[in-house]
């Protein structure tokens, strides 16, 4: 894959991703202010089922079907009929599912027809992930942005014009989930000019998928649980308060998360095939995503270290926020830890070898359910941060060990050095501007300029350093 088509997956896969965190933040913030803390309740409570069943019933088929297809691409037209089919089935028995929990469950009967409704979503999102794989496995994201970006700012501005007409919750469910259902017919208008669909159901082909599924099912399923187990943790623990603040500190991880999951969904298909053609154009494509997260996640981790509190103040205009700092500190330093285990996962994922991700995930979920217990009980959120931190520690050696004995060594000492040198010339200007200025709206701005100027010119001038970018995507299979 070319640097360029590299650069435009990336970017079109986080526009889309950045749409959404803003349309959620901006959606969650009109509910709260027009309709009340109640009804936020609710929406918040409905779209944290909707997720979880969401996640179970899609993201593991989006997975293995975007693998197989950047395998055999001429497979496009089976795998949108059939996996739709295969989706459909998936999908229906999770919103089943939600349906018995919710109706067993003792809430309110105003705020079950929320949850309903809500849930709704789960089907044409599910469906969408198909006509979603297809795209990605194709190298052409752009078409994923294209379809949700508009149609995400239109059902937010249209929900809050209806709260504001004195619409309630129910309206806002109802556009959601008539938003979904948008964005999957107009997926499907844009893949029918690329792939003339299939229209026989190969029952075959649906059993294998299914049995074929199961492990991304299991690592997706553990994988929700693994995360949103410390929150419950905290809940019991601490109540509502240190639940805030946690969710508070967790928010500024978002953008490298984001950049995260864009370039890794924009590589993927191209460590595929990668796995097909050697080790050595493999470990090409996975030592440059560590590189590249890396010039990103250790200058941010040491920035959140020494202006973490005014940060957190400015964001939530609330003093109190600044004591979570050291808690953000934690999470900081944990971002170098995912800026290297993500690419090492997909690089399992690209070779066969998901089994190996399913292991980490009962590892590391059993570890955060007997030391979490331990730590959140006894240190509350610094528990919580140091559990997340020892998990991607874990994770890390788990991974490390497979991919050394069965395919390739990662040559760190070859990925850390322009990120070390971009680091520290950053805590150079951390420094100067810690000594200078207060004013936290002027640190940003100039961090944010110099980083940008001494990372560009960093990767693209240091000896090899273009070349080597570009001859690590620049053959395709």
């Amino acid at each position: 894959m070319k640097a360029k088509r590299l650069l435009s997956n990336s970017l079109s896969l986080m526009i889309n991703r950045v749409a959404q965190s803003i349309g959620s933040f901006l959606l969650i913030s009109a509910i709260a202010r027009i309709l009340g803390p109640y009804e936020l309740g609710q929406y918040t409570l409905a779209f944290s089922f909707y997720f979880l069943f969401m996640i179970l019933a899609s993201e593991g088929l989006k997975i293995l079907f975007t693998r197989n297809l950047s395998r055999t691409p001429e497979d496009a037209p089976k795998y949108l009929i059939s996996g739709s089919c295969l989706q459909i089935i998936f999908s229906c028995l999770a919103y089943a599912a939600l349906f018995i929990l919710v109706t067993v469950l003792p809430y309110s009967h105003e705020t079950t027809v929320v949850l309903y409704l809500l849930g709704l979503m789960v089907i044409p999102f599910a469906l969408s992930n198909v006509t979603e794989a297809i795209f990605q496995a194709q190298e052409k994201m752009y078409l994923i942005a294209i379809s949700t970006v508009p149609i995400y700012a239109v059902r937010l501005v249209l929900a809050i014009w209806g709260m504001q007409q004195g619409y309630g919750i129910h309206f806002v469910c109802l556009v959601m989930v008539a938003s979904e259902v948008i964005i999957l017919f107009v997926q499907w208008f844009l893949i029918s000019r690329h792939v003339k669909p299939e229209w026989v159901l190969r029952w075959g082909f649906i059993k294998q998928t299914a049995l074929e599924v199961r492990t991304f099912f299991a690592i997706q399923g553990m994988s929700v649980f693994n995360l949103r187990m410390p929150t419950l943790m905290l809940s019991l623990v601490g109540g509502e308060v240190l639940v805030g603040l946690h969710s508070a500190v967790l928010q500024l991880m978002q953008p490298f998360i984001i950049i995260k999951d864009s370039l890794g969904l924009a590589l993927f298909p191209g460590m595929t095939k990668a796995a097909k053609a050697g080790s050595d154009q493999q470990r090409e494509v996975a030592e440059f995503s560590i590189e590249v997260l890396l010039c990103t996640a250790i200058p941010v981790a040491l920035g959140l270290q020494f202006f973490g509190a005014q940060l957190l103040s400015l964001i939530y205009e609330d003093p109190q926020f600044a004591a979570a700092s050291n808690i953000l500190t934690i999470y900081g330093w944990s971002l170098v830890g995912m800026a290297i285990v993500n690419p090492m996962s997909f690089v399992l994922v690209a070779n066969g070898m998901e089994r190996i991700n399913l292991k980490e995930q009962v590892v590391t979920t059993t570890l955060t359910a007997l030391l979490g217990s331990l730590l959140i009980v006894r240190y509350e959120l610094i528990g919580a941060a140091m559990t997340a931190f020892i998990r991607l520690i874990t994770a890390f050696g788990i991974y490390n060990r497979v991919i050394q004995k069965r395919l390739h060594s990662i040559r760190f000492w070859r990925i850390l050095r322009r990120p070390i040198l971009i680091s520290a010339l950053m805590l150079v200007l951390f420094k100067l501007l810690q000594n200078t200025t207060q004013n936290i709206w002027t640190i940003l701005s100039v961090s944010t300029v110099c980083y940008a100027i001494v990372a560009a010119a960093i990767l693209f001038s240091t000896a090899g350093g273009a070349e080597r970018m570009l001859s690590a995507f620049q053959k395709r299979t």
